[in-house]
């Protein structure tokens, strides 16, 4: 009978390490995205208020502000670059979109429209 118990937890223990295996198999086979942010500033003081308040709701959300908000921008092609860029990652392009559609994102639109002037918006998802 012993020996009953002993297979029967080998089973299940080989059965728990296969699912955890598949999920993580699961979890890599999803591609990233990356929303790109294009703005100017319109008000410092909002703006600094308005970066805080933003990475606060992303984060829930499953974003990952990738810190470009106040760094140098060089011009290497094409037109003239923009003066602000923020890049955030998420870890899909649905999370991306379900956000900016959110009452989260949408309850920051007064202090958004005090503190910077979106020149464009739009998500990339990565391919494999």
């Amino acid at each position: 009978m012993k020996v009953q118990y002993v297979v029967g937890l080998a089973m299940l223990t080989g059965v728990a390490i296969g699912a955890v295996a598949i999920e993580g198999l699961h979890a890599q086979g999803k591609l990233k995205a990356y929303t790109i942010t294009e703005t100017e500033t319109l008000d410092a003081t909002a703006q600094a208020e308005f970066a805080k308040a933003a990475t606060a709701a992303q984060q829930p959300a499953g974003g990952h502000p990738l810190r470009t908000g106040g760094g140098k921008i060089v011009q290497i092609d094409g037109a003239a670059p923009p003066k602000r860029v923020i890049l955030t990652e998420w870890d899909s392009l649905d999370q991306a979109v379900a956000f900016y559609k959110s009452k989260a994102w949408t309850d920051l639109a007064p202090l958004r429209d005090k503190a910077t002037k979106v020149i464009r918006r739009y998500a990339v998802e990565t391919t494999n």
